[in-house]
């Protein structure tokens, strides 16, 4: 076997030491969030592929606080927008403002211009405000009076909304829905994760303070560009493509959908494998990979039934039975 260049050794240092900054991210960000591992790994994941997350749970299981603490340990920059029924596109884009000094129009970048952008119940904003997101999560730029203006890099949209509340809500449309990466849900901590928040909160914890609770930088974007390079180079065998072809097709031909997965879903759940794969130390893709994130990157393309719904069937439950259903390449 042949040794390998100085360029592509050093390309596998820079790699291993890019994989190494980001494992400790989980470390870093439980300083602040308590036992919400596997959303911070939805989140890792969603970058490494230039994707983006939906993070559904109820309020107060720190979905807010979580997307601070990722931004904080990678030294990205993070902007939060309130999504209410009042707030229209420019509010979320930017907008042109009249400057009486030099008698022209300049442009006033808003709060998407940012690495992580926090938009906070997004399903409590009209259809015309939430399109305003697409472009920018879609071509990674913002268009305003016909000139595109190109979103910093990395950049990474976070939209969060509440499963149970939804009197006064506008539900993402499937096209808005089918641009994000990942849905993640956010579940209520166990008796121990909860003990140990009140603890932390008795102790003198305050979540406005990242810097006080000890949350440091361990990672930034040159070590996510690395990584991103090295993911691209992950194997993924004809196997594994057949694999993720045959679920998503077979959420097609589920009785109990009425929309099944799209082939930018099959493109999604491809890509997350890799980087989970990648993430764990692998330069292959293995089906457990591809069954490990088959429900966050599946689970909000897929649309239900009316009489499913009404008998308690569930997207995850769904995917979870095609899962158990295709067979398994060896």
């Amino acid at each position: 076997m042949m040794a390998p260049t100085t360029d592509s050794a050093g390309n596998t240092e820079d790699a291993a030491a890019a994989r190494a900054s980001l494992e400790t991210l989980r470390t870093e960000i439980a300083k602040a969030v308590v036992g919400q591992d596997p959303a911070v790994t939805g989140l890792v994941v969603a970058l490494l592929c230039r994707g983006h997350v939906l993070l559904e749970g109820v309020p107060g299981v720190a979905k807010t606080l979580l997307v601070r603490a990722l931004a904080s340990a990678l030294e990205l920059d993070t902007k939060r927008v309130q999504f209410t029924p009042d707030l229209m596109p420019s509010d979320v884009t930017g907008s042109l403002v009249y400057d009486t000094r030099t008698a022209e129009f300049s442009f006033q970048p808003g709060p998407v211009f940012t690495n992580l952008l926090l938009a906070d119940e997004i399903n409590r904003t009209p259809p015309k405000t939430q399109s305003s997101l697409l472009e920018a999560m879609e071509e990674r730029q913002v268009t305003v009076d016909g000139t595109p203006r190109a979103l910093p890099e990395p950049f990474l949209v976070a939209a969060t909304q509440n499963p149970v509340e939804y009197e006064g809500t506008y539900p993402l449309p499937e096209a808005q829905l089918d641009r994000f990466l990942l849905k993640l849900t956010i579940p209520l901590p166990s008796r121990e994760d909860e003990i140990d928040v009140l603890t932390r909160h008795a102790s003198g914890f305050d979540p406005r303070d990242l810097r006080a609770a000890g949350v440091r930088p361990v990672a930034g974007p040159d070590d996510l560009e690395a990584a991103r390079a090295a993911v691209a180079e992950t194997t993924v065998s004809a196997e594994i493509t057949g694999y993720v072809v045959d679920i998503c097709r077979a959420t097609r031909q589920s009785p109990s959908l009425t929309l099944g997965v799209s082939p930018r879903g099959a493109t999604a759940l491809l890509a997350a494998a890799r980087a989970w794969a990648w993430l764990t130390g692998r330069d292959y893709v293995t089906p457990d990979d591809v069954k490990a994130l088959a429900l966050p990157a599946l689970r909000h393309r897929v649309q239900l039934r009316p009489e499913a719904e009404m008998e308690g069937v569930t997207a995850d439950s769904v995917i979870n039975s095609v899962l158990a259903q295709v067979p398994v390449p060896r």
